[in-house]
C-alpha cells in the first residue's frame, strides 16, 4: 500500500469511526421508536458536535480535503484499474459530501440553533434527516473500502496472473 492509498483509506476510516460513535443516537432515532429521552438524547448529542472547538471541525473538513487529494492523486495514473475504481471512489466521495452540505449542515444548524419560527417537530424532524443522512454517508464511505479494497484486489490477481504467464514462458524456453 502506497501513500495516495493511505491517504484515501486513513480518513475514510476515521470518518466511518466518528460516523460509528454517531450510530449509537441514529439508530435509536431512526429504527428504534422516538421517545423523549430519545429526541433529547439526539439534541444534546448533536449540540456537543455543533460546539466542537474550531479546530476539531478543521480537521474533519482537512480530512476531506485529504480524502479527495489522495483519490485525484490516485486518479492521476490514468489506467483502466485507476478509471474504474478511483473514478467510483472519487463519485462515492463527492455524494458524500453533498450530502453533508444539503442535509448535516442544515440539519444541524436547525437542532442547535433553533430560529423563532422552528419549532420543536422541525427539529425532531431536522435530527431523523440528519440520522438518515449519516446512514447515507455510511454507506458512501463504505462503498470507497470496497472500491479500494477491489482495486488492490484486481492488481494482485493481474500481478499473479503476469508471474504465472511469464513462469510458462521461461519454461517454454528451457525446453
Amino acid at each position: 500500500m502506497g501513500f495516495r492509498q493511505a491517504a484515501v483509506l486513513g480518513p475514510v476510516c476515521f470518518f466511518l469511526g466518528v460516523l460509528f460513535m454517531c450510530l449509537n443516537i441514529d439508530h435509536r432515532v431512526l429504527w428504534k421508536g422516538l421517545t423523549e429521552e430519545t429526541i433529547e438524547d439526539g439534541f444534546q448529542f448533536y449540540a456537543t458536535f455543533f460546539n466542537a472547538p474550531p479546530a476539531i471541525k478543521a480537521l474533519l473538513h482537512g480530512l476531506i480535503g485529504v480524502v479527495l487529494l489522495g483519490l485525484i492523486a490516485k486518479l492521476h495514473d490514468w489506467d483502466d484499474s485507476a478509471m474504474f475504481f478511483d473514478g467510483s471512489s472519487i463519485a462515492a466521495v463527492l455524494f458524500g459530501f453533498a450530502v453533508y452540505m444539503t442535509v448535516i449542515i442544515p440539519g444541524l444548524k436547525t437542532i442547535v440553533l433553533a430560529v423563532g419560527d422552528e419549532n420543536r417537530s422541525d427539529r425532531v424532524q431536522a435530527l431523523q434527516l440528519l440520522s438518515a443522512g449519516n446512514i447515507i454517508i455510511m454507506g458512501c464511505l463504505g462503498l470507497v473500502l470496497l472500491l479500494q479494497a477491489g482495486q488492490e484486489y484486481a492488481r494482485r490477481s493481474d500481478a499473479a496472473e503476469a508471474a504465472k504467464e511469464k513462469s510458462k514462458l521461461e519454461t517454454k524456453k528451457t525446453q
